[in-house]
């Protein structure tokens, strides 16, 4: 049954979800430790007012101190003044990526659910070509073709992550298309792009929403690796992933190199994946309660 309850209206499917999610521990501690990621990554000129790509030669690779709380990599760069702006690109390419991934694959999903006949066979035979590779393996090939760059590497994470989209989306049009509501939309006149944007997408949010929040912490790891390997940001850019790489030929000498960034990416992801299940949590919560009444 579905909820004829405006979605933020106190006893609406949605009300119960968002008040479920806020309640919930796990995602209480994931969204603080979030916002403070964000904001000293995007406050990074109110904690640090160094250049990230300023060097130094004579202060290469000093520890950790009062001067430098993270120390100084190779060429004397100040390491936590690179980790602070680091983190603001590490984390749009999380954003960016995820959100390319849903656009394209929520609008392919409602084509070829709603309609159905050959559309529908085009677009789950490109699905399906996609889904063969595997989601890294999927964005080194594009990455390939586009050549590096940050921007290359966004779009390349995006695509990888359509078929899911597609296929979530898909599934839950055909199952909300034959739906008496939507029968009475069409009686009325309403235009096929009406019924799927104003009808099925959003009874279609809830479910889209715990891959959405999910796939965030994917595509920083993915955007993280693209980089490490040297194929998204280039040097002198800081970069959580691209940090990593440069450390490692310093990791026995100067272990903060890895460290920090390293915790960084670790801290983001697991920060989103908190988040994401309290999401599917109050989604599966919900549905139950739904299907109830």
């Amino acid at each position: 049954m579905i909820s004829k309850l405006p979605p933020f209206q106190a006893g609406s499917p949605t009300f119960r979800m968002l008040r479920q999610i806020t309640r919930n521990r796990s995602a209480q501690f994931g969204s603080i430790l979030l916002f403070v990621l964000i904001f000293i990554s995007y406050a990074a000129p109110l904690f640090t007012s160094k250049d990230p790509d300023k060097t130094a030669p004579t202060l290469a690779l000093k520890p950790p101190s009062f001067e430098f709380p993270m120390g100084t990599d190779g060429i004397g760069r100040d390491n936590f003044t690179r980790f602070l702006y680091g983190g603001q690109l590490s984390l749009r390419v999380g954003l960016v990526g995820i959100s390319i991934g849903a656009l394209i694959g929520i609008t392919l999903g409602l084509i070829s659910g709603y309609f159905g006949g050959w559309l529908d066979s085009i677009i789950s035979w490109f699905t399906d070509v996609l889904m063969a590779f595997p989601d890294i393996l999927l964005a080194l090939s594009i990455i390939a073709i586009l050549g590096p760059g940050i921007e290359n590497a966004m779009l390349a994470i995006g695509i990888s992550f359509v078929p899911s989209f597609m296929r979530l989306t898909r599934s839950s049009v055909l199952s909300l298309r034959e739906m008496t509501y939507i029968e009475a939309a069409r009686a009325l006149g309403s235009t096929d792009s009406r019924i799927m944007v104003r009808h099925i997408l959003p009874n279609s949010v809830r479910t889209l929403l715990v891959l959405l929040t999910l796939g965030i912490g994917s595509s920083i790891l993915a955007g993280a690796a693209l980089n490490f390997l040297g194929l998204g940001a280039q040097p002198p850019t800081p970069e959580w992933g691209a940090m990593l790489n440069a450390g490692m030929k310093f990791v026995r000498q100067a272990w903060w190199l890895t460290v920090f960034p390293g915790a960084g990416i670790f801290l983001a992801v697991l920060s989103i994946n908190l988040i994401g299940d309290a999401v599917s949590d109050a989604v599966a919560g919900t549905t139950i309660a739904v299907n109830q009444i």
